[in-house]
This record gives C-alpha cells, structure tokens and sequence, in this order.
C-alpha cells in the first residue's frame, strides 16, 4: 500500500510539473508574460484569459449546431474525469444518457447509469427563432441556447449549460432564461423490472460477452429507484448468486485457484442520485424510446424561476455495506453543489489539457470542407472523447468507450435496450484497446494512460493461477479479451454440451495434434481456450508490457508496481515453448538453440504459425527494454537471464516473392483467417526498425505483394496509415490518414463506425492518431524524427512529447521551420530533421 501511495503521488507530481510546464512555455513561445490568468481561480471561462495560439485554434474546431436532433445517433459528447455524457434536443426536450467506467453487471454488462429527460415551460425548444448548440471544446463544456418570441413580439433568451466536474464526475444543467420557467427533470429506466437474456435468439447476450452461449439461464437483475428527500435515488448492487467469476473458475478447472482471483464484480454498487436546487418531488411516468419502455422519476422546480440547476452525481464502489455506497454518494452530491469553483477548475483542467499537446494542420485557416483540415480537428475531437474518461476504474473501451447510444440506430437488426454494444461487458480486447493508448504517450496524457496497465496489473493473479494450473510452469497468459479476474474468456473458452459457442472432448496439454486450428464443437487442448481466432494469441500481453516500458522510457515514473506483470508477461513464452519443444522431441530448444515457438498464431490472420513475426518483434522489444532498465527494476541474475532468453529468440522470416525480399507473417503457417498484417508489427507497435534500415525495402515490398483484401481498408483498428509512416511513404500515408479521421457519417464527427466493432468505435480513431503523430514524430531509439512522412505543402503546428520527458514544439509554415523548440534544450541534439521537407 505505501509502494502504491509513493507511486501515485510520484505520477501526480509529474503530471503537474507538466501541466505548469506546458502552460508556462505556451505562453513564452507566444510572447505572453502573465501568468495571473492561468494561476488564479475563475467563476467563469473568461474569454482571453489564457489567450495564446493553441486555445483560440481550439475554438475553431468547437462543434456548432443549429436545429436539435433527430434522435440519441444526433448526440454531442460531454464528459470528464470518468463519466461519459450523450447530449441532445429531441421534440422539445433536453436529453442525455450518462455512462460511468466501472458500471458492471452481475454478469458482466457494462450499463448505463440512466437517461434524464429535462423538459421546461415555456419551452424554448418550441417555435424558437433561434437554436444553437455548441460543444466549447477549449473547456470542456456544451452550451446550448435559444431565441424565443413573447405573445407581443419580444424575443427572450434561454441558456443552458452542462459540463462535468472533473474532480468529482458529477454531471451539472444549469439553465438560465431571460423568463421564468418552470423546470422537470426525469430520471429515465429501462432497468425497472429483471430480465431473461436470451441464449440462442438473435444476440441479446452479446452485450455481456462473456456469456454469450452459456447453457443456463442469464437473468438481467432491475435496479433500485426511489424518491429521496433530496431527489430520484437510482442504483444496482450485484446479486451475490451472480455467475462471474464463480461459474468462470469451475468453467475452466481452477477452483483449487480461487483464493487467488480476483472478484471485480463481487459487492459492486452504481448508480446515483438526480437533485436540483429547490426541486421537489413530481410523479412517475412511463413511455417507450427506440422500442424500449422505460419508467420515469420525475422531480419539478418548486417555482419558476429564471434560473435552475440540476445535478447528477454518480458513484460506484465495492462496499461489503450498501450504506457505505450510499453515505459514500451523499459525500460526493452534498459536495458538488457546496463548490462554487467546480466549474471554473473545470475548465481550467480542459485548458492545461490542450495545452500540454496538440496537431493544428494549416492552422489560422479554418476549412471544415476539407478533409486535411478535418484530420487534426478529428483528432482534437477524438481526444477529448478519451479525455473524458481520464480517471477511470477501468480504460475507454474500443466499442464506444462511454458513449454509446441506442444500438438499433447503428445497426437495426439489434433492437435492445441501450446498455447493449457489440463486444460488451466487462472484458476488453486487447489488439483494439492497445490502439486507444499507444496515442497517449506521444500526447502526453501519462494520466488517462494507466488505466490500461492497471488491468493487466489486477489480472496478474489469476493470469498465472492459470498457468499453474494447467501448464505447471512459471509466468503468466493473458486472454486476447482481457479482464480483472485474468481469466479465459467465457465464451472463448467454450461451454460443455451448448448449442453455441460448445467446447469439444479435450486433448492433454501438448498433444501432437494440438496444431493451433482446431475452434468450436472440435477437439480443444488443456488449458486452452476453443475460440480458434484467439485460443493461441498472446502477443498482446507482450504489447502491453512493451507500452509500459515505453511510458517508463518517455516519462521516468516508477514502474515498480507493473514489473511483475512485465515480467511474468515475457518469462511465460521462453517457459512454455521449451516445455512444448521438449515434449515433443526431449529438447527445449532446435538444433540453433533457439525457441520453437507452435503452436501459435501471427494476429489472428495466420493459424497454426511457427515463430510469428509480431510475437518475435514483441519478445525482442521487451528484452531488449528490460536491459535498458537499472537495477532498480531487474536484478544482475535476471539481467542475466534476459540477456541469455534475447539470444534465444529466433530471427525474424524473410523470404522472396517475384524477385522481391519480403518480410513474412511468420516462418510458416497453416491457415489463413483475418485480414490483418502482423509482419509490419516490427515497425508499429514494436519500434525495431528505423526508416533508414535496409529491411525497410522488405516491408514495403510485402506490402505493395499483399492480397488486395489485406491492404488499403480504412475502418476500425485497421493500421495501413501507421504503417506507411513508419516505411517513409508519404503520400499513402498522407492519403490513408486522411481518409481514416476524416467526418463520421454521423452528426457528430468523430462517431465513427460501427465498421468491425461498435458506433462511436473508439479504436477507429485511436488508430487515426497514432497514423498521424507517426507523419509528424518518430521516436525509435533516442532520435527524434520530424516530419518524417509529412507533404511539404501541409502547414502545420504540434506539440507533441517524446522520450525522456521531452517535450517538441514545431511550426512549420510554408515549407519552413517557423518554430522548432525542444525542452529539455539537451535533447536538441537527438532532433533529426529529413531533408524532404527543408527548404
């Protein structure tokens, strides 16, 4: 507990330091000298008051509406610290979903805290003259506002502001009008009674994947709803008969583990309580939204009143008590409406964000039309979504984050209750996740970041109780869905005698026919999952130890506490695949001394694979970063040991095709499945070439040979843009980023999707900005390489962080370096600048 104390005050410190040393070099860089607007408390976002470059170009990306929406599709993101907000004006009424991390299910579900209906009278969302609609994206906050006539033709004014505290995550609607109005809120739920999940019709439990097949019965629990005397109470406490991860355990043969596991889910409480200054109670209602009934709790002003506030404070804890949740509420809602600085700190917070990093393309010449100029607005945008889960429990999940909204408006065949997302529940795959984070180095948000690591961290336990178990050597192995227990997936693991998603006769661990092919109904290896795409993958495990190492190397907080997961991480393949290699020949190594690492799988695109091309790279990558370390973290035996373990990692595969050198997905294969292309791992996300190595040549020329259906798709977590920065070919990359961060088809741009996953897909945009820091920073090794596959006719202004807590500021206007400042000023000399793009 100290370690952990002493670790999140060193990361606080940092984070700090780097916010007054953002602040403080913007405004020298723009020649301001006073600091009194940015050190002093506000009671309102005071227009100039941190008036330097980079927030007056935010402001030419804030989002403007002017008519109300269509539907919750139409919706505007809002949110800050863990909470998640869908905001819209539907028939008259103010509308929005709100979204916690952590709200987990009996079974899994991620849920939605509610929706809250605000309806006023005279409604100024009626026969208005005027509507408009803005996300003030420089502050984190939407305004919203009207223009109405009065029965003798004079026009008054109504203004409503939402914004979320970003120390408390309380949700605040202040209304303001020029004449008195009568305001409802209603506290909306479709949770109001249980519910059987259907196992085989349709796919109503795919919103919890876990469970999705599972034989028995699956009962959706309702939540608690009240009035209080302060307002509408609303919460859900799990069941303690829930399935997870009890039936997991016994699922997958590890009760002699259990005391090991850890239970997530196990006491878990959320939910909340809607109040407003001088609101009292009002009635119950009901009615239907996109298909789905709901019950409403509505409370009204006493009075009308030409202003109005309204709260909704959300809270989420795993008591042994409910009345340790709810004393624990009552805290957070008594304090929300006591601080009078709340919004002011909020925006603040939002400012020092934009702040610390930014990617402005021809900055000071707004043009919405054009896509190039919509690929760093998009960015801003998509990086606010992550923004606004920065301190959550758990990560942004890629299919949505929290965000989502009524699923039959994505795809009409789902027609379910809003809680419900494709790829849902409490488990978060990882080859989409990792695309939301790698961006968040180069950002510089260390603080959003570790939230993904902090998974990893809590699944160690049962991680390696797995291996134990069913492998008996050292190290740990990670599901590609990943989740706080650290066990197989459900679903993936396969259920005994179902009618979907069935396990078949199990084989012993290390049987000749274990050829990494076999899926669902057919014979399935001990200890491993029937899922044929994922029962072999586990790269991501070393992908996510890498990211750590990496936010060691750009920031230098302590890594203590995630070193056992590193380790565990890398030591389980050198373990299990000498096992496997003596099991089949009485030797651990082949006649190189070198790993045999099958079966496998490269991604999920190449089956039964030997020495797969990503895996190598991740291996590689993370001995190589752990050699790097100081004695602090890798002892002088362990030291030893990775020195030796990297001798034993086996070279990557090249080959030739057409007279050309390419570089393989790995030495050889058995089947071909998805679309992915897992021997470009080596560039991103693994950073073991440099443009100007000479394997660069095979890379390009595997890819210009790639199947058709492989290349060129810009949806989801596809990379082509990552990868053609990494390989210096600037005009596809400049041609694929555009295209990946250009406008969603929604009204919101950066609701992109549902492509493979979800609407808004998170990992669409994630992919999108790691594609456009690689065009303008690279950072292999400890050289820092500008514009490294950037059209010299782009204008462009960034700030962007790399290793070794530094920090580059760049203008570069009309093909020519405007500003180019480095901080620290002894990393200038690491600074690379190609001579393509100086004139």
């Amino acid at each position: 507990m100290n370690e952990e104390r002493k670790n999140r005050y060193n990361r606080r410190k940092f984070i700090q330091t780097a916010a007054k040393q953002a602040a403080a070099t913007t405004l020298v860089w723009y020649g301001l000298s006073d600091m009194a607007a940015i050190a002093q408390p506000m009671t309102q976002p005071a227009e100039g008051s941190v008036s330097d470059n980079v927030l007056q170009e935010l402001k030419q990306y804030h989002i403007v509406w002017d008519a109300p929406a269509k539907n919750c599709a139409d919706s505007m993101p809002l949110g800050g610290h863990d909470t998640g907000v869908n905001v819209w004006v539907e028939n008259g009424d103010l509308l929005f979903y709100i979204q916690k991390s952590g709200s987990f299910d009996e079974n899994g579900e991620y849920l939605k805290l509610g929706r809250i209906r605000v309806r006023l009278d005279p409604n100024p969302f009626e026969q208005f003259t005027s509507f408009r609609q803005e996300l003030k994206l420089s502050e984190g906050y939407i305004d919203i506002s009207t223009e109405n006539s009065k029965p003798d033709g004079e026009l008054f004014k109504t203004k409503l502001r939402l914004w979320v505290d970003v120390n408390r995550a309380v949700v605040h609607v202040e209304i303001e009008s020029d004449e008195p109005l009568n305001a409802t809120a209603a506290y909306e739920s479709w949770r109001y009674e249980d519910k059987d999940l259907a196992e085989t019709i349709g796919r109503e439990r795919f919103g919890c994947f876990e469970l999705e097949g599972y034989p028995g019965k699956v009962v959706k629990r309702k939540d608690q709803i009240s009035f209080t005397p302060k307002g509408v109470l609303f919460y859900h406490r799990n069941a303690g008969d829930k399935l997870i991860p009890g039936m997991l355990i016994k699922q997958q043969g590890l009760e002699a583990e259990e005391a090991h596991i850890t239970d997530d889910l196990k006491n878990r409480t959320f939910g909340g309580i809607l109040m407003g200054t001088d609101f009292v109670r009002y009635g119950t209602g009901e009615g239907a939204y996109q298909n789905t009934p709901y019950k409403s709790w509505i409370i009204k002003s006493r009075t009308p009143q030409k202003k109005h506030h309204l709260i909704v404070a959300g809270y989420i804890k795993q008591t042994e008590l409910f009345g340790d949740w709810k004393a624990g509420l009552e805290k957070l809602a008594s304090e929300a409406l006591k601080d009078k600085s709340a919004f002011a700190a909020s925006c603040l917070w939002w400012r020092h964000f934009w702040i610390r990093s930014y990617i402005c393309i021809f900055p000071g010449k707004p043009d919405p039309a054009n896509p190039v100029w919509q690929m760093s607005r998009n960015y801003q945008l998509f990086r606010y979504q992550l923004g606004c889960n920065v301190a959550g429990e758990y990560p942004s999940k890629f299919n949505g984050g929290n965000l989502t909204f009524d699923p039959v408006l994505t795809e009409p065949k789902h027609t379910y209750d809003p809680d419900w997302r494709a790829w849902g529940g409490d488990v978060f795959t990882a080859q989409n996740q990792r695309l939301l984070y790698w961006p968040m180095l180069k950002s510089g948000d260390f603080d959003a970041i570790t939230a993904q690591f902090d998974l990893y961290k809590k699944a160690l336990p049962g991680a390696t109780a797995r291996v134990r178990a069913h492998f008996g050597h050292k190290g740990a192995m990670y599901s590609e869905y990943i989740g706080v227990p650290g066990l197989a997936i459900g679903s993936g693991w396969g259920w005994s005698g179902a009618k979907k998603r069935n396990r078949g006769p199990e084989i012993p661990f290390g049987a000749p026919e274990a050829n990494g092919l076999a899926g669902y109904d057919q014979p399935a290896e001990a200890g491993i999952m029937a899922n044929a795409s994922i029962a072999y993958h586990w790269e991501s495990q070393l992908e996510h130890a890498y990211m750590i190492l990496e936010y060691h190397r750009f920031t230098r907080i302590d890594i203590g506490s995630y070193m056992p997961f590193i380790k565990a991480a890398v030591v389980f393949f050198d373990e299990h695949y000498r096992l496997r290699q003596k099991m089949r020949n009485g030797k651990e190594l082949d006649a190189a001394g070198k790993l045999v690492i099958f079966p496998s799988t490269s991604c999920e695109s190449y089956k039964g694979a030997t020495n797969p091309t990503d895996l190598l790279a991740g291996l590689k990558a993370c001995l190589k970063s752990l050699l790097a370390l100081d004695e602090k973290y890798v002892t002088p035996g362990e030291r030893k040991y990775f020195k030796d373990y990297l001798l034993r990692v086996p070279d990557y595969s090249f080959g030739e095709n057409n007279g050309q050198k390419i570089i393989k997905p790995a030495e050889k294969w058995l089947r071909e499945a998805n679309v992915e292309m897992p021997q470009f791992y080596p560039l991103f996300p693994f950073n073991q070439f440099k443009m100007e190595d000479a394997e660069i040549a095979a890379f390009k020329n595997a890819y210009s040979q790639a199947p058709a259906f492989r290349k060129g798709v810009v949806m989801s977590w596809h990379q082509d843009g990552i990868f053609f920065a990494r390989m210096g070919m600037t005009e596809d990359a400049a041609a694929y980023n555009t295209k990946k961060l250009k406008n969603s088809e929604r009204k919101f741009p950066t609701f992109w999707g549902p492509g493979h996953d979800w609407t808004p897909d998170h990992n669409w945009g994630g992919s999108g900005m790691i594609g456009l820091q690689e065009m303008l920073m690279q950072t292999v090794d400890d050289k820092i390489v500008l514009l490294p596959a950037w059209p010299g006719d782009w204008d462009v202004s960034f700030k962007l962080h790399a290793p070794h807590e530094t920090v580059v500021e760049v203008e570069y206007i009309n093909r020519k370096f405007r500003k180019l400042k480095v901080m620290p000023a002894s990393r200038q000399k690491d600074i690379i600048l190609p001579k393509s793009v100086v004139s």
